[in-house]
């Protein structure tokens, strides 16, 4: 497939939105679904397999207007760095039961604890695949994760959240809850309702906003996004919350959406591609 616009397959894949995509051999290996797919980007050319040029449009967010995008939240000169050096980077699409768990299981994890425990989850709880010689793993479903015994899914590295994981699949099957009419909800609805779930509190549910549902306003705060605040925004704030802010590592639920909303004005309808972009330079700066 010819490329027409700006885009980055590595960048896109390793900037801490996606746990269970791995590279072999230049190829990108991935599950959708019941389905292993492969991807690899030669210059202008994606190729790919076991999967459709439209299922890639999408999944790759590849009708988003980037340039545009880059025109609305190039604010000032950081994010603009940012931007500059990872061109083509885009929010993909994930299938919402498979990110909403991942950030369940994200919280207070770095990337390679909780690309661990998916792994894992997958191994005893999905159904095998082989594809090109390599064994893959599909992620569980709702019914399977309803179904597993907390101590079976602590088995997997979860911990406590072995509870949140096991409490989210019992409400979703058992109220027959349709994740994907959150894709038509408004944001602050969205989040809202997300924050019914056992495990999600407001990172979590706007990294499923953003990650999942393309509520592109979302911009969700951890603790590299806020060191971001504090050392490049900080003029924007108030003082005496900028002293606050300083004082504790932690976040609490008033000041995740003081930042939240301050950034959601700023830098506008699509606040959640300046956080992907200042996140993954923030992290990669040290």
């Amino acid at each position: 497939m010819r490329l027409n616009v700006a885009f980055d397959l590595d960048f896109s894949l390793c900037c801490g939105q996606v746990f269970r995509w791995r590279k072999v051999g230049g190829w990108w290996y991935g599950v959708m679904g019941e389905s292993v797919v492969k991807v690899r980007q030669c210059g202008c050319e994606l190729e790919f397999e076991n999967v459709s040029e439209e299922f890639v449009q999408g999944y790759f967010g590849l009708n988003d207007d980037l340039a545009k995008i880059s025109q609305c939240i190039g604010k000032d000169d950081y994010v603009r760095k940012a931007l500059g050096r990872f061109e083509g980077l885009r929010i993909v699409r994930q299938v919402p039961w498979e990110c909403l768990i991942s950030f369940i299981c994200a919280t207070y994890k770095n990337i390679a604890a909780i690309e661990l425990m998916l792994r894992k989850l997958s191994l005893k709880f999905g159904e095998k695949k082989v594809f090109d010689g390599l064994e893959f793993y599909t992620f569980p479903s709702v019914e399977v994760l309803a179904d597993a015994s907390e101590k079976a899914l602590m088995e997997c590295g979860l911990g406590y959240r072995a509870k949140y994981v096991q409490k989210t699949a019992k409400k979703i099957l058992n109220e027959k809850i349709s994740l994907d009419h959150f894709r038509n909800m408004p944001y602050l609805e969205a989040r809202k309702r997300l924050l019914e779930f056992s495990g999600v509190g407001l990172k979590v549910a706007d990294c499923v906003l953003l990650f999942s549902f393309e509520k592109t306003e979302a911009f969700p705060v951890d603790v590299w996004v806020k060191r971001v605040i504090l050392n490049h925004y900080a003029n924007y704030l108030p003082e005496p919350f900028v002293k606050k802010l300083q004082s504790h590592a932690s976040l609490t639920n008033a000041e995740y959406l003081k930042i939240s909303d301050f950034a959601r004005t700023y830098f506008g309808t699509y606040a959640g591609y300046a956080q992907e972009y200042l996140y993954h330079y923030e992290r990669t700066q040290r």
